[in-house]
């Protein structure tokens, strides 16, 4: 069975997924919609890896090259981010008695907020890791789109600062903030411009260590 057709719009659903997920509980009025999404975003993530079960079974069967490592750091961020941010979902889901979460709630949010951001960072650099195939299934090429790249990462730095993600990731604040006043339309551009700023820095970085260490 071909499975091409169905990569491209897992990959664009999961990503869709990731950013309304970043904007916490705030854009639902009951706190379900979010948890049920991310049990979906989960789910999506194990049909990601079954459909690149090849990738896992040739891991110890070639050279580890840098580029090869930093592909292997980048896969088990995002998987060890995606185990704890299911484990700490999973303790403040509606459906857990509070009873057997006992003083673990605590816990749990601080690492739900922590490996969200985390997660959010893994995935971009995934995401740059495979931009190069992206680009070509998409059919964009040339200077132009690398220019409008680097312009959105330029802007990509500012919100990562002024949206503070540098603050969540060192576990430095212990509750999500959201500013009501910039609206949900700029935090989607903003954290838009996050990615494309770590996916940009990991496309750059990957290419620099395959052609410095051939």
């Amino acid at each position: 069975m071909n499975t091409n057709k169905f990569r491209m719009p897992l990959d664009i659903a999961m990503t869709a997924l990731s950013i309304i997920l970043m904007g916490g509980t705030v854009l639902f009025p009951d706190d379900r919609v979010h948890q049920i999404m991310g049990m979906s975003l989960l789910a999506l993530w194990a049909i990601h890896i079954a459909l690149n079960r090849r990738w896992f079974g040739s891991l110890f069967r070639k050279n580890f090259a840098p580029f090869r490592i930093m592909q292997l750091v980048v896969n088990l961020g995002v998987l060890i981010c995606a185990l704890l941010l299911g484990v700490s979902g999973l303790l403040m889901a509606w459906f857990i008695p509070a009873d057997w979460v006992g003083g673990t709630l605590g816990f749990a949010r601080t690492t739900h907020l922590i490996a969200s951001h985390w997660y959010y960072i893994f995935m971009a650099f995934h995401i740059g890791l495979h931009s190069a195939m992206i680009a070509g299934k998409i059919k964009i090429h040339g200077i132009v789109p690398r220019v409008i790249c680097i312009i959105i990462s330029l802007y990509g730095v500012y919100a990562f600062i002024t949206r503070g993600l540098w603050i969540y990731i060192f576990g430095l604040q212990q509750f999500f903030f959201f500013d009501f006043e910039r609206r949900y339309i700029l935090f989607a551009l903003d954290y838009i411009s996050i990615l494309v700023l770590f996916a940009t820095v990991s496309y750059y970085l990957g290419k620099f260590l395959t052609n410095s260490f051939r």
